[in-house]
Protein backbone atom coordinates (compact mmCIF):
# COMPACT_ATOMS: atom_id res chain seq x y z
CA UNK A 1 0.00 0.00 0.00
CA UNK A 2 0.61 3.66 -0.70
CA UNK A 3 0.33 6.90 -1.24
CA UNK A 4 -2.75 8.46 -3.44
CA UNK A 5 -3.01 11.82 -4.55
CA UNK A 6 -6.27 13.32 -5.35
CA UNK A 7 -6.44 16.55 -7.22
CA UNK A 8 -8.85 18.92 -8.73
CA UNK A 9 -7.99 19.38 -12.71
CA UNK A 10 -9.80 22.44 -13.42
CA UNK A 11 -9.75 25.70 -11.39
CA UNK A 12 -11.34 24.06 -8.18
CA UNK A 13 -14.69 23.48 -6.93
CA UNK A 14 -14.49 20.19 -9.24
CA UNK A 15 -16.25 17.79 -6.01
CA UNK A 16 -13.12 16.97 -4.66
CA UNK A 17 -15.46 16.46 -1.19
CA UNK A 18 -16.94 14.02 -2.41
CA UNK A 19 -13.96 11.96 -4.26
CA UNK A 20 -12.42 12.20 -0.77
CA UNK A 21 -15.13 10.53 0.98
CA UNK A 22 -15.60 7.28 -1.57
CA UNK A 23 -11.90 6.39 -1.33
CA UNK A 24 -12.32 6.90 2.66
CA UNK A 25 -12.98 3.59 3.54
CA UNK A 26 -9.83 2.11 1.99
CA UNK A 27 -7.66 4.42 3.16
CA UNK A 28 -5.81 5.20 6.64
CA UNK A 29 -4.98 9.02 6.87
CA UNK A 30 -6.27 11.93 4.96
CA UNK A 31 -3.85 14.51 4.19
CA UNK A 32 -4.64 18.52 3.39
CA UNK A 33 -1.07 19.32 1.90
CA UNK A 34 -1.82 23.00 0.67
CA UNK A 35 -3.87 25.84 0.77
CA UNK A 36 -5.62 27.06 3.94
CA UNK A 37 -9.38 28.08 4.74
CA UNK A 38 -9.77 29.62 0.95
CA UNK A 39 -11.19 26.57 -0.14
CA UNK A 40 -13.99 24.42 0.69
CA UNK A 41 -14.80 20.77 0.57
CA UNK A 42 -18.38 19.63 0.97
CA UNK A 43 -19.28 16.18 2.01
CA UNK A 44 -22.77 14.45 1.95
CA UNK A 45 -23.21 11.06 4.00
CA UNK A 46 -26.65 10.28 4.89
CA UNK A 47 -28.28 13.13 6.28
CA UNK A 48 -25.22 14.90 7.41
CA UNK A 49 -23.93 17.54 5.00
CA UNK A 50 -20.39 18.87 6.09
CA UNK A 51 -18.87 21.77 3.97
CA UNK A 52 -15.18 21.67 5.49
CA UNK A 53 -12.58 24.24 4.90
CA UNK A 54 -9.53 23.47 6.76
CA UNK A 55 -10.19 19.91 8.57
CA UNK A 56 -9.55 16.82 5.98
CA UNK A 57 -12.35 15.20 4.84
CA UNK A 58 -11.40 12.00 6.36
CA UNK A 59 -12.71 13.24 10.00
CA UNK A 60 -15.82 11.48 9.54
CA UNK A 61 -14.62 7.92 10.15
CA UNK A 62 -13.12 6.70 13.35
CA UNK A 63 -10.54 4.29 10.83
CA UNK A 64 -8.97 7.65 9.32
CA UNK A 65 -6.49 9.88 10.72
CA UNK A 66 -7.04 13.53 9.27
CA UNK A 67 -3.80 14.97 9.11
CA UNK A 68 -2.94 18.84 8.27
CA UNK A 69 0.15 18.99 6.68
CA UNK A 70 3.63 21.26 6.94
CA UNK A 71 2.37 22.88 3.21
CA UNK A 72 -0.93 24.47 4.68
CA UNK A 73 -1.35 27.92 5.97
CA UNK A 74 -3.94 28.12 8.95
CA UNK A 75 -5.80 30.35 10.96
CA UNK A 76 -5.98 29.34 14.39
CA UNK A 77 -9.42 30.80 14.91
CA UNK A 78 -10.70 29.22 11.74
CA UNK A 79 -9.96 25.68 12.49
CA UNK A 80 -11.20 25.97 16.02
CA UNK A 81 -14.49 27.28 15.44
CA UNK A 82 -14.57 24.69 12.49
CA UNK A 83 -13.52 21.59 14.93
CA UNK A 84 -16.56 22.82 17.62
CA UNK A 85 -19.10 22.50 14.93
CA UNK A 86 -17.80 19.07 14.07
CA UNK A 87 -18.17 18.06 17.74
CA UNK A 88 -21.70 20.12 17.86
CA UNK A 89 -22.78 17.55 14.99
CA UNK A 90 -21.47 14.47 17.07
CA UNK A 91 -17.82 13.70 15.55
CA UNK A 92 -14.63 12.68 17.46
CA UNK A 93 -12.11 15.43 15.74
CA UNK A 94 -9.55 13.73 18.54
CA UNK A 95 -7.57 11.66 16.12
CA UNK A 96 -6.56 15.40 14.30
CA UNK A 97 -2.60 15.68 13.64
CA UNK A 98 -1.36 19.33 13.01
CA UNK A 99 2.06 19.99 11.49
CA UNK A 100 4.45 21.87 13.84
CA UNK A 101 5.68 23.53 10.71
CA UNK A 102 2.18 24.52 9.13
CA UNK A 103 2.62 28.29 8.25
CA UNK A 104 0.06 30.47 10.45
CA UNK A 105 -2.02 33.27 9.43
CA UNK A 106 -2.03 36.39 11.35
CA UNK A 107 -4.22 39.06 11.98
CA UNK A 108 -2.00 41.85 9.53
CA UNK A 109 -2.32 39.14 6.75
CA UNK A 110 -5.94 39.26 6.64
CA UNK A 111 -5.70 42.81 6.74
CA UNK A 112 -3.25 43.47 3.89
CA UNK A 113 -5.00 41.26 1.87
CA UNK A 114 -8.56 42.92 2.12
CA UNK A 115 -6.75 46.59 1.51
CA UNK A 116 -4.79 45.37 -1.55
CA UNK A 117 -7.47 43.89 -3.12
CA UNK A 118 -9.25 47.23 -2.20
CA UNK A 119 -6.33 48.86 -3.84
CA UNK A 120 -5.72 46.79 -7.39
CA UNK A 121 -9.51 47.61 -8.36
CA UNK A 122 -10.48 46.63 -11.41
CA UNK A 123 -7.08 44.60 -11.58
CA UNK A 124 -7.35 42.90 -8.37
CA UNK A 125 -7.11 39.18 -8.46
CA UNK A 126 -10.07 37.74 -6.75
CA UNK A 127 -8.98 36.52 -3.66
CA UNK A 128 -11.03 35.18 -1.00
CA UNK A 129 -9.39 38.27 1.57
CA UNK A 130 -8.70 34.80 4.16
CA UNK A 131 -4.99 36.45 4.24
CA UNK A 132 -3.44 33.26 2.16
CA UNK A 133 -1.42 34.92 0.03
CA UNK A 134 0.24 37.27 2.23
CA UNK A 135 1.27 34.41 4.52
CA UNK A 136 2.87 32.32 1.84
CA UNK A 137 4.62 35.33 0.76
CA UNK A 138 5.34 36.00 4.09
CA UNK A 139 6.78 32.13 4.32
CA UNK A 140 8.96 32.99 1.10
CA UNK A 141 10.48 35.63 2.62
CA UNK A 142 11.32 33.66 5.79
CA UNK A 143 9.87 36.15 8.04
CA UNK A 144 6.72 33.95 8.55
CA UNK A 145 5.69 32.20 12.20
CA UNK A 146 4.86 29.07 12.80
CA UNK A 147 2.18 26.65 14.64
CA UNK A 148 5.39 25.46 16.22
CA UNK A 149 6.37 28.91 17.39
CA UNK A 150 3.45 29.18 19.44
CA UNK A 151 4.67 26.82 21.71
CA UNK A 152 7.67 29.06 22.70
CA UNK A 153 6.11 32.60 23.66
CA UNK A 154 9.94 34.62 23.70
CA UNK A 155 10.60 33.58 20.09
CA UNK A 156 6.67 34.12 18.92
CA UNK A 157 6.94 37.88 20.56
CA UNK A 158 10.74 38.22 19.25
CA UNK A 159 9.43 37.00 15.51
CA UNK A 160 6.43 38.96 16.37
CA UNK A 161 7.65 42.65 16.77
CA UNK A 162 10.33 42.50 13.80
CA UNK A 163 7.45 41.14 11.38
CA UNK A 164 5.02 43.99 12.98
CA UNK A 165 7.34 46.75 12.44
CA UNK A 166 7.11 46.26 8.29
CA UNK A 167 3.57 45.48 8.52
CA UNK A 168 2.43 47.74 10.34
CA UNK A 169 4.42 50.76 8.50
CA UNK A 170 2.80 49.13 4.89
CA UNK A 171 -0.55 49.48 6.81
CA UNK A 172 -0.54 52.70 8.21
CA UNK A 173 1.41 54.73 5.71
CA UNK A 174 0.89 53.14 2.17
CA UNK A 175 -3.84 51.98 3.28
CA UNK A 176 -4.12 54.66 6.00
CA UNK A 177 -5.08 51.80 8.50
CA UNK A 178 -4.49 51.72 12.22
CA UNK A 179 -0.80 49.85 13.27
CA UNK A 180 -1.24 46.19 15.59
CA UNK A 181 -0.62 46.13 18.55
CA UNK A 182 1.73 43.00 19.19
CA UNK A 183 0.77 42.97 22.54
CA UNK A 184 -3.14 41.71 21.65
CA UNK A 185 -1.92 39.16 19.30
CA UNK A 186 0.06 37.38 21.65
CA UNK A 187 -2.82 36.96 24.05
CA UNK A 188 -5.05 35.77 21.47
CA UNK A 189 -2.94 33.07 19.52
CA UNK A 190 -1.71 31.94 23.04
CA UNK A 191 -5.48 31.46 23.72
CA UNK A 192 -5.16 29.48 20.54
CA UNK A 193 -1.83 27.82 21.56
CA UNK A 194 -3.50 25.72 24.20
CA UNK A 195 -6.67 24.65 22.54
CA UNK A 196 -4.23 23.36 19.57
CA UNK A 197 -1.50 21.44 21.41
CA UNK A 198 -3.29 18.11 21.60
CA UNK A 199 -3.47 17.78 17.80
CA UNK A 200 0.39 19.11 16.79
CA UNK A 201 2.39 16.45 15.80
CA UNK A 202 5.49 15.37 13.77
CA UNK A 203 3.61 14.73 10.55
CA UNK A 204 6.34 14.11 8.38
CA UNK A 205 7.22 11.21 10.78
CA UNK A 206 3.81 9.95 11.57
CA UNK A 207 3.07 9.46 7.65
CA UNK A 208 6.15 7.88 6.91
CA UNK A 209 6.02 5.61 9.82
CA UNK A 210 2.38 4.97 8.52
CA UNK A 211 3.58 3.69 5.04
CA UNK A 212 6.11 0.95 6.73
CA UNK A 213 3.30 -0.58 8.13
CA UNK A 214 1.62 -0.77 4.74
CA UNK A 215 -1.04 1.87 5.46
CA UNK A 216 -2.94 4.05 3.07
CA UNK A 217 -2.38 7.58 2.29
CA UNK A 218 -5.05 9.92 0.63
CA UNK A 219 -2.99 13.56 -0.21
CA UNK A 220 -6.48 15.65 -0.57
CA UNK A 221 -5.06 18.92 -2.19
CA UNK A 222 -7.14 22.38 -2.40
CA UNK A 223 -8.34 24.57 -5.43
CA UNK A 224 -7.26 22.58 -8.77
CA UNK A 225 -3.88 22.09 -11.42
CA UNK A 226 -4.89 25.90 -13.10
CA UNK A 227 -4.71 27.99 -9.93
CA UNK A 228 -1.56 26.25 -9.28
CA UNK A 229 1.33 29.33 -8.69
CA UNK A 230 3.70 27.97 -11.21
CA UNK A 231 1.25 25.82 -13.64
CA UNK A 232 -1.69 28.15 -13.33
CA UNK A 233 -3.30 31.17 -14.98
CA UNK A 234 -0.82 33.51 -13.55
CA UNK A 235 -1.64 35.96 -11.85
CA UNK A 236 -5.32 34.49 -11.43
CA UNK A 237 -3.84 31.82 -9.15
CA UNK A 238 -3.77 30.56 -5.54
CA UNK A 239 -0.50 31.39 -3.96
CA UNK A 240 0.33 27.60 -3.42
CA UNK A 241 0.60 24.17 -5.46
CA UNK A 242 -2.40 22.18 -5.58
CA UNK A 243 -0.77 20.51 -8.56
CA UNK A 244 0.81 16.51 -7.28
CA UNK A 245 3.74 18.12 -7.08
CA UNK A 246 2.97 20.49 -4.35
CA UNK A 247 1.64 17.11 -2.42
CA UNK A 248 4.94 15.78 -2.09
CA UNK A 249 6.20 18.89 -0.69
CA UNK A 250 3.27 19.71 1.22
CA UNK A 251 2.95 15.84 3.33
CA UNK A 252 6.53 15.24 2.99
CA UNK A 253 6.57 12.40 1.12
CA UNK A 254 8.53 11.65 -2.14
CA UNK A 255 7.87 10.21 -5.61
CA UNK A 256 8.41 6.78 -4.81
CA UNK A 257 5.36 7.05 -1.77
CA UNK A 258 2.69 7.03 -4.49
CA UNK A 259 0.88 4.82 -6.54
CA UNK A 260 -1.88 6.34 -7.77
CA UNK A 261 -2.89 10.19 -8.77
CA UNK A 262 -6.66 10.94 -9.35
CA UNK A 263 -7.66 13.80 -11.32
CA UNK A 264 -11.10 15.65 -10.06
CA UNK A 265 -12.79 16.88 -13.11
CA UNK A 266 -16.33 17.81 -13.82
CA UNK A 267 -18.68 17.47 -16.49
CA UNK A 268 -18.74 20.90 -17.58
CA UNK A 269 -15.79 23.56 -15.96
CA UNK A 270 -16.68 26.50 -13.53
CA UNK A 271 -14.15 29.02 -11.93
CA UNK A 272 -14.65 31.83 -9.15
CA UNK A 273 -13.23 34.98 -9.53
CA UNK A 274 -11.12 36.82 -11.95
CA UNK A 275 -9.13 35.70 -14.82
CA UNK A 276 -9.53 34.17 -18.48
CA UNK A 277 -11.78 31.72 -19.34
CA UNK A 278 -12.12 30.37 -23.15
CA UNK A 279 -15.56 28.00 -22.58
CA UNK A 280 -17.36 30.42 -20.53
CA UNK A 281 -21.32 30.60 -21.06
CA UNK A 282 -22.61 33.59 -20.14
CA UNK A 283 -26.44 34.96 -20.72
CA UNK A 284 -29.30 32.47 -20.24
CA UNK A 285 -27.72 29.25 -20.84
CA UNK A 286 -24.76 30.29 -18.31
CA UNK A 287 -27.40 31.12 -15.73
CA UNK A 288 -29.17 27.97 -16.33
CA UNK A 289 -25.87 25.61 -15.70
CA UNK A 290 -25.55 27.78 -12.69
CA UNK A 291 -28.92 27.10 -11.07
CA UNK A 292 -29.09 23.10 -12.48
CA UNK A 293 -25.40 22.66 -10.83
CA UNK A 294 -25.70 24.70 -7.85
CA UNK A 295 -22.87 26.77 -8.49
CA UNK A 296 -21.87 28.82 -5.88
CA UNK A 297 -18.65 28.61 -3.81
CA UNK A 298 -18.39 26.81 -0.20
CA UNK A 299 -16.19 29.30 1.38
CA UNK A 300 -17.20 32.31 -0.03
CA UNK A 301 -21.06 31.81 -1.51
CA UNK A 302 -19.65 33.39 -4.60
CA UNK A 303 -21.55 32.64 -7.92
CA UNK A 304 -19.18 30.63 -9.29
CA UNK A 305 -18.43 31.22 -13.46
CA UNK A 306 -19.28 28.05 -15.81
CA UNK A 307 -18.57 26.96 -19.38
CA UNK A 308 -18.59 23.72 -21.29
CA UNK A 309 -15.88 21.05 -20.52
CA UNK A 310 -12.21 21.93 -22.14
CA UNK A 311 -10.65 18.89 -23.18
CA UNK A 312 -7.08 21.51 -23.64
CA UNK A 313 -7.21 22.17 -20.04
CA UNK A 314 -7.60 18.45 -19.28
CA UNK A 315 -5.41 17.49 -21.55
CA UNK A 316 -2.85 19.92 -19.19
CA UNK A 317 -3.96 18.69 -16.19
CA UNK A 318 -3.20 14.93 -17.08
CA UNK A 319 0.59 15.75 -17.95
CA UNK A 320 1.07 18.51 -15.37
CA UNK A 321 0.00 15.71 -12.56
CA UNK A 322 0.77 12.84 -14.23
CA UNK A 323 -3.01 11.50 -13.96
CA UNK A 324 -3.91 7.97 -13.46
CA UNK A 325 -7.29 8.00 -13.90
CA UNK A 326 -9.98 10.71 -13.55
CA UNK A 327 -12.91 10.90 -10.82
CA UNK A 328 -15.49 12.70 -13.32
CA UNK A 329 -18.36 14.60 -11.17
CA UNK A 330 -22.05 16.31 -11.89
CA UNK A 331 -22.72 14.54 -14.87
CA UNK A 332 -26.42 14.41 -14.05
CA UNK A 333 -26.88 18.50 -14.14
CA UNK A 334 -26.26 18.05 -18.16
CA UNK A 335 -29.08 16.36 -18.39
CA UNK A 336 -31.01 18.74 -18.84
CA UNK A 337 -29.94 19.77 -22.29
CA UNK A 338 -30.99 18.99 -26.00
CA UNK A 339 -27.12 19.32 -26.91
CA UNK A 340 -23.87 19.42 -25.04
CA UNK A 341 -20.85 21.15 -26.41
CA UNK A 342 -16.97 20.00 -25.55
CA UNK A 343 -13.83 22.13 -26.69
CA UNK A 344 -11.44 20.01 -28.26
CA UNK A 345 -8.95 22.74 -29.12
CA UNK A 346 -8.68 26.58 -29.18
CA UNK A 347 -7.87 28.86 -32.07
CA UNK A 348 -5.96 32.07 -32.25
CA UNK A 349 -5.08 34.38 -34.97
CA UNK A 350 -5.68 31.62 -37.84
CA UNK A 351 -3.23 28.70 -35.69
CA UNK A 352 -5.30 25.83 -33.46
CA UNK A 353 -4.13 24.92 -29.91
CA UNK A 354 -4.64 21.09 -29.18
CA UNK A 355 -2.77 21.72 -25.85
CA UNK A 356 -2.19 24.92 -23.43
CA UNK A 357 -0.83 27.71 -25.04
CA UNK A 358 2.93 28.74 -24.39
CA UNK A 359 2.18 32.87 -23.84
CA UNK A 360 -0.88 33.98 -21.49
CA UNK A 361 -2.30 36.36 -24.08
CA UNK A 362 -2.97 33.30 -26.32
CA UNK A 363 -5.13 32.03 -23.66
CA UNK A 364 -6.73 35.45 -22.94
CA UNK A 365 -8.02 35.64 -26.58
CA UNK A 366 -8.12 32.10 -27.54
CA UNK A 367 -11.67 31.10 -29.02
CA UNK A 368 -12.47 27.49 -28.03
CA UNK A 369 -13.02 24.71 -31.34
CA UNK A 370 -16.16 23.00 -30.12
CA UNK A 371 -17.75 19.47 -30.61
CA UNK A 372 -21.45 19.50 -30.29
CA UNK A 373 -22.95 16.30 -29.16
CA UNK A 374 -26.86 14.89 -28.81
CA UNK A 375 -28.13 15.59 -25.02
CA UNK A 376 -29.68 12.78 -23.10
CA UNK A 377 -32.79 14.79 -21.52
CA UNK A 378 -32.83 12.09 -18.69
CA UNK A 379 -32.45 12.34 -14.66
CA UNK A 380 -29.33 10.32 -13.85
CA UNK A 381 -30.07 10.15 -10.43
CA UNK A 382 -31.26 6.65 -9.63
CA UNK A 383 -29.16 5.46 -12.01
CA UNK A 384 -26.89 2.76 -9.76
CA UNK A 385 -24.90 0.97 -13.18
CA UNK A 386 -22.78 2.75 -15.71
CA UNK A 387 -24.05 0.34 -18.25
CA UNK A 388 -27.62 1.92 -17.20
CA UNK A 389 -26.53 5.57 -18.36
CA UNK A 390 -28.19 6.41 -21.75
CA UNK A 391 -26.60 5.62 -24.63
CA UNK A 392 -25.70 9.19 -25.46
CA UNK A 393 -24.14 10.50 -21.71
CA UNK A 394 -21.99 7.19 -22.18
CA UNK A 395 -20.81 8.39 -25.65
CA UNK A 396 -20.16 12.12 -23.82
CA UNK A 397 -18.23 10.29 -21.13
CA UNK A 398 -16.12 8.22 -23.89
CA UNK A 399 -15.75 11.17 -25.84
CA UNK A 400 -13.69 12.78 -22.73
CA UNK A 401 -11.66 10.24 -22.17
CA UNK A 402 -10.57 10.08 -25.35
CA UNK A 403 -9.40 13.53 -25.69
CA UNK A 404 -7.87 14.17 -21.86
CA UNK A 405 -6.28 10.76 -22.45
CA UNK A 406 -6.61 9.38 -19.25
CA UNK A 407 -9.26 6.61 -18.19
CA UNK A 408 -12.36 7.57 -16.78
CA UNK A 409 -12.73 5.28 -13.79
CA UNK A 410 -15.66 6.87 -11.93
CA UNK A 411 -18.78 8.76 -12.79
CA UNK A 412 -21.01 10.76 -10.20
CA UNK A 413 -24.49 11.47 -11.04
CA UNK A 414 -25.54 13.68 -7.92
CA UNK A 415 -24.09 14.72 -4.44
CA UNK A 416 -24.76 11.43 -2.52
CA UNK A 417 -22.10 8.67 -2.37
CA UNK A 418 -24.34 6.23 -3.66
CA UNK A 419 -24.99 8.08 -6.60
CA UNK A 420 -21.52 7.18 -7.96
CA UNK A 421 -20.14 4.83 -10.54
CA UNK A 422 -17.81 2.82 -10.82
CA UNK A 423 -16.56 1.94 -14.30
CA UNK A 424 -14.81 -1.43 -13.34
Amino acid sequence: MGAIILVGTQWGDEGKGKATDLLADDVDYVVRYQGGNNAGHTIIVGDVTLKLHLVPSGVMYDSVTPVIGDGVVLDPGVLLTELDELVEKGLDVSDLKISGNAHLIMPYHRELDAVTERYLGRQRLGTTKRGIGPTYADKAARVGLRVQDLYDMKIFRQKLDAVLKEKNAVLSRVYNRLPMKGADIETEYAVYAERLRPYIADTVTLLHDALERGKTILLEGAQGTLLDLDHGTYPFVTSSNPVAGGALTGAGLGPKDVDQVIGVTKAYVTRVGTGPFPTELHGAEGDRLIDLGGEFGVTTGRRRRVGWFDAVLARYAARVNGLTEHFLTKLDVLGDFDTVKLCRAYRYQGDEYDHFPPHQSIFHHAEPVYEEHPGWRTDLSQVTRYADLPKQAQAYVDRLEELSGVPIRWVSVGPARVQTLDRE
